[in-house]
């Protein structure tokens, strides 16, 4: 089984997360304001890399907060969790 550490309750079984997509992606500040082609690529496109990724997560099963964790996505292994609006310890410019 897959264990998740949450930053705030600790590991957890993979079944109690849901996925966010990914992390520290620019978002629209007037949604409104962009055309079509804008916020479809806001949306739907993403990096997808092979290695290393900064993702969000959500609680859903504990207590039910949003965290960003980095997982290498050709293992699945996850190697760091952090708060909202923290930085990773190991992860660089992300």
């Amino acid at each position: 089984m897959l264990l998740i550490p949450c930053p705030y309750c600790g590991d957890r079984p993979e079944i109690e997360f849901r996925g966010g997509g990914e992390a520290h992606i620019a978002r629209p500040r007037d949604p409104q304001a962009i055309d079509d082609q804008a916020w479809a690529e806001f949306l739907f496109y993403r990096t997808n890399p092979k290695g290393l990724m900064a993702e969000r997560w959500n609680h859903a099963h504990g207590c039910q907060r949003w965290f960003n964790a980095l997982r290498d996505t050709v293992s699945d292994r996850i190697l760091e969790s952090y708060r909202m609006g923290e930085k990773p310890a190991g992860g660089g410019s992300l």
